[in-house]
């Protein structure tokens, strides 16, 4: 059975930090897409950081610099390490998993809070 579960969320002051971790159960994470991605009230989700099976990553334009996605193949794990924090990096953020290749499967977490206060 396929499972992520994040962790990690809460509330920061403004400048802050927290990182989110996602725990893969079902698949390797190596030999998938993972990425983060975030949903503010009224807003569409979007993509904040991923990284490929061969371990190449890229970030949204707000995050650049800020945050930072690794992976823990022995944990089968990714994380997102959120540094410098704004009140506009509030939302929940997703873990997700995708691959293109067969197996072919998209699989998301159930999400984590994040609210960063001024």
């Amino acid at each position: 059975q396929v499972q992520l579960v994040e962790s990690g969320g809460g509330l920061v002051q403004a400048g802050g930090s927290l990182r989110l971790s996602c725990a893969a159960s079902g698949f390797i994470v190596s030999l998938a897409t993972m990425g983060w991605y975030r949903q503010a009230p009224g807003k569409q989700r979007e993509l904040v950081a991923a990284i490929t099976s061969g371990g190449t990553t890229n970030y949204a334009d707000s995050v650049k610099g800020r945050f930072t996605i690794s992976r823990d193949n022995a944990k089968n794990s990714v994380y997102l390490q959120m540094n410098s924090l704004k009140p506009e990096d509030t939302a929940v953020y997703y873990c997700n998993a995708n691959r293109s290749w067969r197996p072919m499967f998209n699989y998301w977490g159930q999400g984590t809070q994040v609210t960063v206060s001024s």
